[in-house]
C-alpha cells in the first residue's frame, strides 16, 4: 500500500449499519483522491475484505455485534503483518484513548461531518507520503540487496536445513513465524519478517504479491483472474497452493507476464 502516482487512497469501509455505510460513502466522493474499494457489514466479514483489498485506510465502526472496531485491530495486530491506517467511527467518545492506543490513525464522531472528514484525508495523505503506506509499497519500496544470498536455512523438526533459494516456492506468515516452502522441505525461517526475508533475495526473482506472501516468479504454476481486478496464483508445490495477488500488485504482474 502506498500513495501512488495517481494519488489514490483505496479504502474500506466497515459498519453493520447500511444507512452509515452509505452515508460515510456519499460524503467521500467529494474527495476524488479516495476510492473506496469494499464494504463489510462485520469485523469477521471486514477481516477477509482487507486481506483481499489490502486497502490504505479503514473506516471502522467500534460497536459491531460479533468482532467488533477494536477487536478487528486487534486481530490484525496479533497476525504479526502490515496493517491498513485505522479510523474510528462512531458515535460515543470513550473509545478514543483505546483507539490511538492501538494506533488508529484518527477517531471521527457520528454523524460524521463532511469539513471533519476532510482534516482525516489530508492526515491520510500526509501519512501515507511520510511512510510509504503500511503494507507493502510499490516496485521500488525494498532496497535491492547488493549481494543477493544463493542459500537459506529452513528449520524442519531439529533440523537446520541449507537450501538454494531457488528452491524456495513461496513464503508466508503462520502462527506469526516465516513459514517457507521450498521443493524438498517446508519449514520456518529465522527471519522476524517477510520484509526482512525479501531483503536478502533477488528481487528480479522474489515479489512480495500480498502481505503474507512472498513468491518465486519461476515456480507459479498458474496465474487466474481473481477479486476486484485481483489475481490468485497456483504455486508449483505439491499441493498447488493457491496465493492471492493484492489488487495494487497485480498490475504489475500482468505486465511483467504479459497477461
Amino acid at each position: 500500500m502506498s500513495l501512488r502516482a495517481t494519488a489514490t487512497i483505496t479504502a474500506v469501509l466497515v459498519d453493520d449499519e447500511r444507512l452509515a455505510r452509505e452515508e460515510l460513502e456519499f460524503l467521500l466522493r467529494d474527495f476524488a483522491e479516495v476510492e473506496v474499494a469494499g464494504v463489510a457489514e462485520n469485523g469477521v466479514q471486514a477481516l477477509e475484505v482487507i486481506e483481499k483489498i489490502e486497502p490504505d485506510l479503514v473506516f471502522l465502526d467500534v460497536q459491531m455485534p460479533g468482532l467488533d472496531g477494536l477487536g478487528l485491530i486487534r486481530r490484525l495486530q496479533d497476525q504479526n503483518v502490515r496493517l491498513p491506517y485505522f479510523v474510528l467511527a462512531t458515535a460515543f467518545d470513550q473509545y478514543a484513548v483505546e483507539a490511538f492506543r492501538l494506533e488508529a490513525m484518527d477517531y471521527l464522531l457520528k454523524p460524521v461531518e463532511k469539513d471533519r472528514l476532510g482534516v482525516t484525508i489530508e492526515r491520510a495523505k500526509r501519512y501515507l507520503t511520510e511512510h510509504g503506506g503500511i503494507a507493502e509499497a510499490t516496485e521500488d519500496a525494498s532496497p535491492r540487496p547488493v549481494n543477493p544470498k544463493s542459500k537459506v536455512v529452513v528449520k524442519a523438526g531439529s533440523r537446520n536445513l541449507l537450501i538454494d533459494t531457488s528452491e524456495v516456492i513461496y513464503a508466508t506468515i503462520v502462527d506469526g513465524m516465516i513459514r517457507i516452502v521450498a521443493s524438498t522441505v517446508t519449514g520456518e525461517s529465522s527471519y522476524k519478517t517477510i520484509d526482512e526475508l525479501q531483503g536478502d533475495l533477488d528481487p528480479e526473482v522474489f515479489w512480495r504479491v500480498h502481505r503474507g506472501y512472498l513468491v518465486n516468479l519461476n515456480r507459479i504454476r498458474e496465474v487466474n483472474p481473481w477479486f476486484h481486478s485481483s489475481l490468485m496464483l497456483k504455486m508449483d508445490d505439491e499441493k498447488g497452493t493457491e496465493v492471492p495477488v493484492s489488487r495494487a500488485h497485480a498490475k504489475k504482474l500482468r505486465a511483467f507476464l504479459k497477461l
